[in-house]
């Protein structure tokens, strides 16, 4: 079928369906013709839902009117940007990529011109909304309206409307700049001493027989936790840190130019209060104190692991500790020493453990068991036949919740981290069901544990999404504010750990090796082991993000030197990390200490399992305050709800001190 008649198709279904229809609903999958011609088109369509808006008298605006208008408008609009977002990420193929880049613009304009409409903006502040979804739904709307400059007047506003579409290209071009970086490291049998013979097998060697890494983690992370050549190990972090080229520092100090700006415009002090305004921190002050009890935490946890480490890198070397330095691209390496030595784990032994089709049915089976669902494997349309694609379903009625893709493998062009796409938002008001995107880079041959910590937490956020019911569309699954998004799935991670969730591994998977008491002890001893160069690193990172959206920003490359070259480690002369940490260019900006603010929050609401994490009851309970609310309700409120009490920091804060048991 046509790109356009699928578009076509897709938003007659959200203008036609019925409330109580909820079929299955999947992706459409394009080629850069279709999808440009689907990007026209569904752009033609949603301006016509917008006149239909615009139309509404001032003296008729109702939530009716209104509102479900603006839902509509909402689904017609995500029908076209959910799958061209995607396949913009992940996509095999180039020249849908490339294409896709073009789309996002072209949406990025129609947005910023939408949410600077007066004639919508007027109808919104005019409805009397009694329903508190409604009356939230109003408010964040009239939020948005503000905040991309609807109430600037005249030369403001146009040039709001400018720097947000030339913040888009500048952040499309970052990602792109590091997706498509196709540069491979050359490195002699020599240099591989120590990386798995699976490992050696699988890596591309070029005519002479050297070996061709690229950035992909399942290259990478190995790689520097086994090879036990330094200078390998130095000349791959150097390259890897670089992978962003000297182009996205350039990207990088216009975009924060351009958001001091946006700051100016509304006569805000910096960037950071423009945006943690409309977060949980509600200020900047109170993000600078938590990031402050951060440090104090792991200070000196931080300090005693480094000893550590470089006590065992002068006994390898046969140097005296005061002549031996730790060097940043050492850390990896001899952690995992320390690891196999002191608990007995070697993480790509640990493969064998984590095979990654019986680790998917572990999360399957317990999501299922914990949340009452069904997961129903279904053949659909896919951009790479390694897909795979779910019907989620409610296991006591058979009710469809949503659908839900797994893309779980790296392959050149896709997307390098992991991460989920909400391409697809619930409405119960629409009768319309979600869809979310799985997107990992995992190693085939099996997953190390912090990999299925990771498979544990990315899972999370699709059940955030798939297991949404909201009544409209803006309000579903992760659309939580952004201080709260990762609490739902570093809350997920525990189900990794813990002895009743593990166990159900040995039921989907009779020859996997047992992960018996021991074994888990072990486990949990090493995952503990490193949380003070963790947390230090997530404090500089989140550190740095804050003082580039501070008052008076320094250089980006100057200001990163300055604050890696205080940290322990120093900094690593030559390297340009900013230019790949993709999160500075996206919505976590003023916002990476997110993260950690997440966790004080999601360690917390483990506390109503008690013992018994798979507690189905208790399951069944957080589903439906958390998961199903999407952002009907603020985050706090929904928190305090499901605890019972306001929440505390002690998990976490035990948590990154490593005396967590």
């Amino acid at each position: 079928m046509k790109a356009l008649s699928l578009i076509a198709l897709s938003l007659a279904a959200v203008l036609a369906a019925p409330p109580s229809s909820a079929a299955r609903a999947t992706l459409p999958i394009y080629d850069a013709e279709q999808l440009t011609q689907a990007c026209d088109t569904g752009l033609a369509q949603a301006k016509s839902l917008v006149k239909r808006i615009e139309s509404v008298p001032l003296a008729k605006a109702r939530v009716g009117t209104v509102l479900h208008q603006w839902n509509r408008l909402y689904i017609a609009l995500e029908n076209l940007e959910g799958p061209v977002y995607i396949l913009n990420s992940v996509s095999p193929e180039e020249k849908v990529r490339d294409a896709g880049d073009k789309c996002l613009i072209k949406i990025n304009v129609f947005s910023t011109e939408l949410y600077q409409n007066e004639k919508l903006f007027e109808r919104i502040r005019a409805v009397k909304a009694r329903h508190p979804v409604d009356q939230k739904l109003r408010q964040d709307l009239l939020e948005a309206f503000e905040d991309t400059g609807v109430a600037l007047v005249g030369e403001k506003r146009a040039r709001m409307k400018d720097i947000l579409q030339r913040l888009e290209k500048l952040r499309l071009e970052f990602e792109k700049n590091i997706r498509d970086n196709k540069s491979k490291v050359s490195f002699t049998s020599e240099d591989m001493k120590g990386l798995p013979a699976d490992y050696l097998a699988r890596a591309k060697r070029d005519e002479q027989g050297n070996y061709l890494l690229g950035f992909n983690y399942p290259e990478y992370e190995p790689f520097m936790e086994n090879a036990e050549n330094g200078e390998a190990r130095r000349r791959y972090q150097f390259a890897f840190v670089n992978r962003g080229t000297a182009k996205n520092m350039e990207l990088l100090t216009e975009t924060i130019k351009l958001r001091q700006e946006i700051a100016a415009l509304y006569g805000m002090e910096s960037f950071a209060d423009f945006v943690i305004r409309r977060r949980m921190a509600e200020k900047p002050q109170a993000v600078l104190k938590f990031l402050e009890q951060v440090k104090a935490a792991v200070e000196a946890k931080e300090r005693q692991e480094i000893q550590e480490l470089t006590a065992l890198k002068a006994e390898r070397s046969g140097k005296q500790l005061a002549e031996t330095k730790l060097e940043r691209w050492d850390v990896g390496y001899f952690q995992a020493q320390i690891k196999k030595a002191r608990f007995s784990i070697d993480e790509e032994a640990l493969r064998k453990n984590f095979p990654v089709e019986a680790t998917l049915q572990w999360v399957l089976e317990v999501s299922q068991n914990l949340y009452g669902i069904r997961f129903e494997r279904a053949e659909v349309p896919v951009w790479h036949p390694e897909l795979r694609y779910y019907d989620v379903k409610d296991a006591k009625s058979g009710k469809f919740l949503g659908g839900a893709y797994l893309d779980l493998f790296p392959r050149e062009g896709k997307y390098g981290h992991a991460a989920v796409f909400p391409v697809r938002a619930v409405s119960t008001l629409a009768g319309r069901r979600p869809i979310s995107v799985l997107v990992t880079n995992f190693n085939r041959q099996g997953l190390k544990y912090s990999e299925v910590e990771t498979f544990w937490h990315e899972f999370g956020h699709l059940l955030h999404g798939v297991l949404s019911d909201t009544r409209y569309a803006p309000h579903a699954g992760t659309s939580v504010e952004r201080d709260f998004v990762e609490a739902p799935s570093q809350m997920f991670e525990e189900w990794a750990r813990r002895k009743e969730s593990t166990a159900v591994l040995a039921k989907v998977c009779a020859t996997c090796p047992p992960l018996d008491d021991d074994l888990l002890k072990r486990l949990g001893e090493a995952r503990r082991y490193g949380k003070g160069i963790l947390y230090a690193r997530q404090h500089l990172y989140a550190g740095y993000d804050m003082a580039l959206s501070s008052a008076r920003p320094s250089e980006p490359q100057a200001l990163w030197e300055k604050m890696e070259g205080a940290t322990a480690l120093g900094y690593i002369p030559g390297t340009q990390f900013a230019g790949s940490f993709g999160h500075l260019m996206s919505g976590y900006a003023a916002g990476y200490y997110g993260y950690m603010w997440s966790e004080v929050i999601g360690l917390d609401m483990l506390s109503p399992y008690g013992k018994n994490i798979m507690d189905a009851q208790i399951g069944q309970r957080y589903r439906q305050t958390i998961l199903a609310r999407g952002s009907e309700r603020k985050g706090m409120q929904m928190v305090r709800q499901f605890l019972g009490r306001e929440p505390s920091p002690e998990a976490f804060f035990a948590e990154i001190t490593g005396r967590r048991h």
